[in-house]
């Protein structure tokens, strides 16, 4: 049977989008154009205009799995079908488990290693754990973590390289070049990552169930958290993800995205067409992942999103300045496909992808020159015709669509009763969506002005690296706090004055945002505070399912 084609679907998305688009457009032009224009107001416009695409993409994909997940009986087979023709039973390939390691505490990352081994066919399994720890003394002490590791489980190997020459995707690679005769596939782990058996299986299931797969990539969800800041985050980020991903795997089709890590990897192809030259300034490319998938698209081969989180976990960043660097190496990396997007041999969804990973970051600095537009604008007299309630309208119609599929997932699991009931029932997963949203309100405008300093820095030649992750729960020190995050602080004072300088009505409408600004440096403090953390897991605040079957200390 024919595959069917995806363009009538991508038609249908599109149009939705464009209609989203409308939308906002009409509601800001009513917000700006009475009373004539200034050019503050073409310039918030222009600005505005920019950030729609990201917006209209959240909400449409947003909508699209929300009908999926309540309409569909199996929401991941409608948009994966290979799932439905998996094959029971053992699998017929050999896979390695391949999990790259640099300056990890080893004793946090093999229990979840060797309970997934544990639950898999040795003679169908090895695990490789693929080491860039420089040489030393911690490289000293993973490898005795490692031979002890082993002495159980002979089909456990440890690699270890001299030069991280290619970061990760270099990493990667030189294991499929030298270690992986003799197997199939390889599932691709990071030093968080976690698995259960029955997902790999399921995973490893779907790739045999179709010859022209590469790649299938697993939803991933927070692992519990006892810090409060990963606690809050992933809270959101796991029904966001779920709606988002569905929405998403339904127009893209065969040719979707891969995160790197949580993924079954056919190896003869990637090994043949994912290897990654340098940038032409010499530089490697740091978010790896979506070109190595749309070098697989381009070559035919199929790239599909399992969107189901089920035993596929990962750790976040256990702090706000944790996670804003980790965000700022993402920036950096995504920035990169700017030199890739005009090279010969990519599909037009694949071209797509790369600048929807763009515009992920590319809006941060247009948000931030719309505020510090619109306090020029209302210091000179402008936007004095600006109708109230259209303002508080197109506010609400921008939030909505930006934060579209954390808030259709809030309500799946509100309409799902069983749903609900693995959060501890409706009530405690209501009083989780609310902490949560309260806690990103506080969090975004100043991660935005984070990123906006970034990206305008990083042409005049701040470097991105691939420095090793804290991943451990720890306080943070005010002095840390501040020293990070002075520059938002700073950017809060001087936007707080300008608005109350214009009218008390402007500086009541920019609060929430101004809000986030001035508190960055008692939000990193609090959200990371051992004792505000210990009182969130008391109240059972964004409980997880797996920390209610499991708690956690």
């Amino acid at each position: 049977m024919p595959a069917e084609s995806p363009l009538p679907r991508r038609i249908a998305f599109l149009l939705l989008a464009l209609a989203i688009t409308a939308g906002l457009v009409a509601l800001a032009v009513a917000v700006l154009a009475p009373g004539g224009w200034t050019v503050w107001e073409v310039l918030i416009l222009l600005c505005y205009l920019g950030t729609i695409p990201w917006s209209a993409l959240s909400a449409a994909n947003a909508l699209v799995g929300l009908t999926i997940l309540l309409g569909a009986r199996d929401p991941p087979a409608a948009v994966l079908p290979a799932l439905s023709r998996a094959r029971q039973g053992p699998p017929r390939g050999r896979t390695a488990i391949a999990i790259c390691v640099r300056n990890e505490n080893m004793e946090a990352v093999l229990p979840s290693l060797g309970r997934l081994m544990d639950g898999l066919p040795p003679d169908r399994f090895v695990l490789w754990v693929l080491s860039d720890t420089p040489a030393g003394p911690a490289a000293e002490v993973e490898d005795a973590a490692m031979r002890a590791f082993a002495a159980s489980r002979p089909n456990a190997r440890y690699r270890r390289r001299a030069v991280n020459e290619g970061f990760k995707a270099g990493n990667v690679m030189d294991f499929l070049d030298h270690h992986a005769e003799g197997l199939d596939y390889f599932l691709c782990l990071d030093a968080d990552s976690e698995m259960t058996p029955e997902a790999v299986l399921r995973m490893v299931a779907c790739l045999e169930a179709d010859d022209r797969l590469a790649i299938v990539q697993q939803l991933i969800h927070g692992r519990p958290a006892t810090a409060a800041f990963p606690r809050l985050f992933q809270f959101g980020m796991r029904q966001g993800m779920r709606s988002w991903a569905t929405g998403q795997a339904w127009w893209q089709g065969d040719e979707g995205p891969y995160w790197g890590h949580n993924a079954i990897i056919r190896i003869a192809p990637f090994r043949e067409l994912c290897r990654l030259d340098p940038l032409p300034d010499g530089s490697r490319i740091l978010s790896h992942d979506q070109v190595e998938a749309t070098r697989l698209h381009a070559a035919g081969w199929k790239v599909r999103v399992l969107p189901d989180d089920t035993g596929s976990a990962e750790g976040n960043p256990p702090t706000f300045g944790d996670f804003v660097t980790r965000d700022l190496r993402w920036a950096g990396g995504n920035m990169q496909y700017l030199a890739l997007l005009r090279l010969p041999g990519m599909t037009p969804m694949a071209r797509w992808q790369l600048v929807q990973a763009i515009l992920l970051f590319l809006g941060a600095p247009l948000w931030c020159a719309i505020l510090v537009l619109a306090a020029v604008n209302a210091l000179t007299g402008g936007g004095e015709a600006t109708p109230t309630g259209a303002l508080v309208a197109l506010f609400a119609a921008t939030w909505a669509c930006h934060y579209a599929p954390k808030l259709v997932g809030y309500a799946e699991v509100l309409l799902k009763p069983a749903l609900a009931d693995r959060y501890g029932g409706r009530a405690a997963f209501a009083r989780g969506a609310a902490a949560e949203i309260a806690f990103t309100t506080l969090m975004e405008p100043a991660r935005l002005m984070a990123q906006t300093l970034f990206l305008l820095a990083l042409p005049f030649g701040v470097k991105v690296g691939w420095a090793a992750q804290n991943r451990a729960d720890r306080g943070v020190a005010w002095r840390d706090a501040a020293r990070q995050f002075w520059p938002p602080t700073v950017a809060g004072i001087a936007l707080t004055l300008a608005f109350a300088g214009a009218s008390p009505l402007a500086l009541l409408l920019a609060m929430p945002v101004l809000a986030s600004l001035l508190l960055a440096i008692p939000f990193a403090v609090v959200t990371a505070d051992p004792e505000f953390s210990a009182r969130l897991r008391a109240a059972g605040l964004c409980a997880l399912p797996e920390e209610i079957r499991a708690p956690i200390g």
